[in-house]
Order: C-alpha cells, then structure tokens, then sequence
C-alpha cells in the first residue's frame, strides 16, 4: 500500500487553501486529494447509498492497517459535521517531510499518517546529489561521442 497524510481541518476553506499550497509547492495533482461534503471528491465514486458511506468506504480503502479500523467511520462523521480532508500521497521522504510541515502549519484538527516509513520504491526526489540521467547525458567535453561510448569512456584511447 502507498504513504498517505491525511489531515482533517474543520472548514472546506481552509482546506482548499491547504490544497493549494501543496499544489503550488510542486505535488501533483493526482497525489492531492480534498474531501467534504460539498467537493466529495474520489469518495463520490465508492458504491454506496448516501454521502457518509461513500466517505467511510473510501477512507477505508486508504487506510487498511488493523489499528486503524476505527479511523474511516470517525473520519466520515467529522464530515459530516462540516469538516474536510485533505490527503497527500508523497513518495519519499522529501515529500513525506514537506507535505508534513505544510498540513500541520495549517493547523488541522487531527493528522493520519499511513505507511510513511515504508516507501520502498516511492521516490520523487533523488537520493544524490547528481541525477541518474546525467550517466546517460553526453557533454562535449567528453571524449564518447555516443551512449554506448560513453558507459566504456575509460577504454578509448587518448586523442592526439
């Protein structure tokens, strides 16, 4: 299962606002969710007969962990009353850090963090200094005039 943040504000503007702060500090789209009753969201595509249990089944799919069984119907109850969610799926510890400190300065009512010390293969933000494409990326400086040459550069002989 994937890291989620998951942050309960007690108004849809303040989450919205929240949205957009993620939004512009450069998470995509996809991985920011906002949740309430006016703006349902991906909860409105959960099978179910009325908004609370389109909510609870949702927060249910993302939070899967026993622990955490209590959590999708409270969720959904603060939802009803009027207060929004808003969810980020980061990859990395990087992201994980950032979307931390952009939900918690928002001062929301409650934080649920999901699998965030296992991001095995989630990474957004490279763990080096020096990207991996730059080991496929010709310079003129070099002495490779191709990829291929380039990965064997040790072996061409000196140019005179």
């Amino acid at each position: 299962m994937s890291a989620v943040l998951l942050a309960i504000f007690p108004d849809y503007d303040v989450a919205n606002r929240v949205r957009l702060a993620l939004f512009e500090d450069g998470f995509p789209t996809d991985r920011i969710e906002l949740t309430a009753c006016c703006e349902p969201g991906r909860a409105a595509l959960q099978p179910a007969d009325t908004p609370h249990r389109q909510f609870a089944r949702y927060f249910r799919g993302l939070l899967t962990k026993p622990e955490e069984t209590e959590f999708p119907e409270a969720l959904a109850c603060r939802l009803d009353d009027g207060a929004a969610a808003v969810t980020v799926h980061p990859r990395g510890p990087v992201e994980t850090l950032r979307a931390t400190q952009i939900l918690t300065g928002a001062q929301p009512t409650e934080v649920v963090r999901h699998e965030l010390t296992d991001q095995r293969f989630e990474y957004a933000a490279a763990r080096t200094a020096k990207p991996w494409v730059t080991h496929l990326w010709v310079e003129n400086h070099s002495k490779a005039h191709c990829i291929y040459c380039r990965w064997f550069e040790k072996d061409l002989p000196e140019a005179e």
